[in-house]
């Protein structure tokens, strides 16, 4: 080996180059050419994907609405430890922010910050405001007269805590979480506590969702696999049908034929099932939600289970039987095993789809059966609260990836086979 690199350290190219040198350029060159083939689709990913999530946790612990419209109270925040009671100074800092955000009309601002943790404050900060110019000392009687609520200690702790334009609080309210006037993280009332319990219901529905298109789409893959290849080609369309339809319209259909007066339960009452004055309600709830999101995200379920099913041989199953197995033994100890790539990636796929899903549920789920990326939606385009939204949408990232880990800890991501 070692006269062999001496002898290639000796040759030459044609142009007289060491033959070591000319390699190693031509590989610099093919990975460079490797590179900006692939510096479009980079670029893409980057620019769609990274750079939004960059965005948006960004987003989840940075606002400014309070610390750059009200600079001189937020300096004495945080030249004051928490807890010291606010003195002329701080009156007067108050005083001349609010004068400030009145010229510059920007009052409405700090009262929605501010109104992110406590709310009722926004009108506070905007009516004080109209009156601010009229302030003089003493600056703490002038601020109570225009209103007795800024005499609370609960208000001032909460301006403390949004002084900051980076900081946690978007997370602990995503978390039902709050923190108290000594800075220290308590649980929101229960009245106010509604995104664990809308996080858990998301994420109980996507696994029922998940569980159902598995019992659904486990033996239609089996059929698909196992019949002839052009029968299975035809009846592979009647699989694909969805992809080419609009979401909206399959979604809207549902609406047609689950809803009281619909397709459904007139056959039912045809039928004598159920009675006139008995027709369920089956739209605009949990119910509506889960039949739905099953219909949409079934291919999803059907397609990576035929791919690991078509390559079975038949022969396994019946060389099992041969040997004494019976249907159920064969099928569970010799083709079920085969099948749990395809298993995985279908459960993963449609479990993530699930719990990230908008549009099916703001149609057909009702107040039951809306889930987290409609209260996103909601932060996000009437509450105009986009720190939390993005908070939310953090949390609900952060749990897929923990989902995905766990997948590949317990499975492998090496066996995911999408097709």
């Amino acid at each position: 080996m070692a006269e062999v690199s001496a002898a290639a350290v000796g040759l030459t190219t044609a142009d007289g180059r060491p033959l070591r040198t000319a390699l190693a350029t031509a590989q610099q060159r093919a990975k460079r050419r490797a590179f900006l083939l692939v510096l479009p689709l980079l670029a893409f990913i980057v620019i769609t994907f990274i750079v939004p999530i960059g965005q948006m946790m960004h987003q989840a612990v940075y606002n400014d609405g309070f610390s750059a419209n009200m600079p001189r109270l937020s300096a004495w925040f945080a030249e004051h430890p928490v807890g010291t009671d606010p003195d002329e100074p701080a009156w007067q800092a108050l005083a001349l922010d609010l004068q400030d955000a009145a010229t510059a009309k920007t009052a409405g601002v700090v009262g929605t910050r501010v109104n992110y943790q406590m709310s009722g404050t926004r009108s506070l900060f905007t009516s004080t405001a109209r009156k601010a110019k009229d302030f003089a000392p003493p600056y703490r009687d002038a601020v109570i007269a225009a209103d007795k609520k800024w005499d609370d200690p609960e208000l001032w702790g909460t301006m403390r805590q949004v002084s900051r334009a980076y900081s946690l609080n978007f997370f602990l309210a995503a978390l039902d979480m709050t923190q108290d006037r000594q800075g220290m993280i308590v649980a929101m009332p229960e009245d106010r506590q509604i995104y664990v319990d809308l996080f858990v219901k998301t994420f109980l529905l996507a696994g029922l969702i998940t569980l159902t298109c598995f019992l659904l789409g486990f033996p239609i893959a089996h059929l698909l696999a196992t019949l002839p290849l052009r029968w299975s080609n035809l009846l592979m369309i009647l699989v694909l049908l969805p992809f080419w339809t609009s979401l909206l319209v399959r979604t809207t259909s549902w609406i047609v034929l689950l809803q009281q007066q619909g397709v459904v339960n007139s056959a039912l009452v045809a039928t004598g099932v159920i009675t006139e004055e008995g027709r369920l309600q089956m739209i605009y709830n949990q119910m509506g939600t889960i039949i739905a999101m099953t219909h949409i995200l079934l291919p999803f379920m059907i397609l990576p289970l035929y791919s690991v099913m078509r390559p079975i041989p038949p022969s396994y199953v019946r060389a099992a039987r041969s040997l004494g197995a019976t249907s159920w033994t064969a099928f569970r100890r010799i083709y079920l095993p085969q099948t749990l790539p395809g298993i995985g990636a279908g459960s993963l796929l449609v479990f993530i789809l699930a719990v990230g899903y908008y549009i099916t549920p703001a149609l057909v789920g009702g107040a039951s059966g809306q889930l987290i990326s409609n209260l996103i939606a909601f932060h996000m385009q009437d509450s105009l609260n986009w720190s939390l939204a993005s908070a939310l949408a953090a949390l609900l990232l952060g749990a897929v990836l923990v989902l995905y880990w766990l997948y590949d800890r317990l499975v492998g991501i090496d066996n995911l086979k999408l097709g």
